[in-house]
């Protein structure tokens, strides 16, 4: 897939650990809040990852693709036996040795997997083909010998010989892979079992996660054309850092809202961003589900309290915390003038400067400005909440990663 073309983006490693610091900047005067702890060794975030993995994976291990899982599939009581998942999934950076991340998390049985494969090499798994996941648990594989490019499709295979049920997935993927069996193949828009797939490479500096909801999942966007805001981020990046995607559709800070968000922020922090290979920076995009979905926050307070109390447990594994302000959604089907009002609020504390290390002005980029709580139409999905390819393309063309002049100092876009 060409790359998208954006503006030129800077990111630099600044401490003597060479761990990021980072500040996001769009149209606007940054000002970056004080750090609550200091930042531990690289080592610490390298081991975070998983203590389990084999001891002879060496380097540092970097995420080129992650998905957060959500819940477990509707129907499949049974998992999916004598069948073979094929998840396609789009890469980030590159290395010459990967390894893969099969989550059971919501499986009430162990999960039994004898045949894995990337791009048809063999993966083991502590020298084995075959591999067993308990209930609610998780596996790293070995280290396998496959080149994986950068900013392209990728397969992983796994078969399941047997049930072992409900199936852990992240549906509306905006992906097309495949489940094979004795019917057929079919597509599916379902990620199954797969949650990571991290490289090894020593020319890779580490990698950003995004933690939001929808709009980072990319709901609206054109299925297999990788247009989601933190794909066009990557793109940016041109394979320099990893991206790893933890957007779930109807996500909030805390709480279970009334849609199908999967698990809060809250809840999943640690094993969706600060457990992510090479993690050194996350840019939190959430707050709009928690003041538009039922049961809707009406003090924007507690949406902030929320905010940072996600940032200092960041801070806490040394990484730093870019905010996202709220996006507008006049005209969708939640919105009342009293919502867009907590919405509001909880920007000018983003704003201010006081909530995250730094911030992106996701609000201005999208918003019409001759309506500046609706979506400017030409990004518009359809629905006034959602954004399309061009929406999106907005959003990751804003994000500007610059080294800090000093910490509480203004910043400017420029470069």
């Amino acid at each position: 897939m060409p790359r998208r073309q954006g503006y030129a983006l800077l990111i630099a490693l600044v401490t003597s650990t060479v761990v990021l610091v980072a500040a996001v900047a769009f149209g606007t005067t940054l000002l970056s809040g004080p750090r609550s702890t200091p930042r531990p060794p690289a080592e610490t975030q390298a081991a975070a990852r998983n203590p389990a993995a084999p001891a002879t994976s060496g380097g540092t291990w970097v995420a080129t693709w992650t998905s957060a899982p959500v819940r477990a599939e509707p129907g499949t009581e049974n998992g999916f036996p004598g069948s073979t998942i094929r998840n396609v999934v789009h890469t980030s950076i590159g290395g010459e040795v990967a390894r893969i991340t099969l989550s059971n998390l919501f499986g009430a049985a162990p999960l039994l997997v004898d045949q894995a494969t990337v791009n048809t090499r063999p993966v083991t798994f502590k020298g084995s083909s075959t591999v067993t996941v308990a209930a609610g648990g998780r596996v790293v594989s070995d280290p396998v010998a496959v080149p994986v490019a950068p900013d392209s499709d990728l397969q992983v295979s796994l078969r399941t010989p047997q049930g072992g049920g409900p199936v852990t997935y992240h549906p509306n993927s905006h992906q097309t892979s495949y489940l094979v069996d004795g019917r057929g193949t079919f597509a599916t828009t379902n990620w199954r079992y797969l949650t990571a797939v991290d490289v090894r490479s020593e020319r890779r500096h580490g990698a950003i996660v995004t933690l939001g909801d929808s709009l980072t999942a990319g709901s609206g966007s054109t299925t297999d054309a990788n247009a989601r805001w933190p794909d066009v981020l990557a793109d940016r990046l041109r394979g320099r850092y990893g991206i790893a995607n933890a957007g779930i559709a109807g996500n909030r800070i805390a709480g279970i809202g009334g849609g199908t968000g999967g698990q809060s922020a809250t809840d999943r922090l640690d094993r969706d961003v600060l457990s992510v290979a090479g993690a050194r920076t996350v840019v939190i995009a959430l707050g709009i589900n928690d003041v538009q979905q039922y049961p809707q926050e009406t003090d924007p307070q507690r949406v902030v309290d929320g905010l940072r109390a996600l940032t200092d447990r960041a801070h806490a594994r040394g990484l730093t915390v870019i905010g996202a302000t709220l996006t507008p959604f006049e005209g969708y089907r939640t919105w009342t003038p009293q919502r867009n009002a907590v919405r509001l609020a909880v920007n000018e504390q983003i704003r201010s400067g006081t909530v995250f290390d730094a911030y992106v002005d996701f609000d201005a980029a999208v918003r019409d400005p001759a309506a500046p709580n609706r979506v400017l139409p030409a990004y518009d999905s359809g629905d006034h909440l959602h954004f399309n390819d061009d929406g999106y393309r907005a959003l990751g063309d804003h994000v500007d990663l610059k080294p800090p002049a000093r910490a509480g100092a203004p910043r400017t876009d420029e470069l």
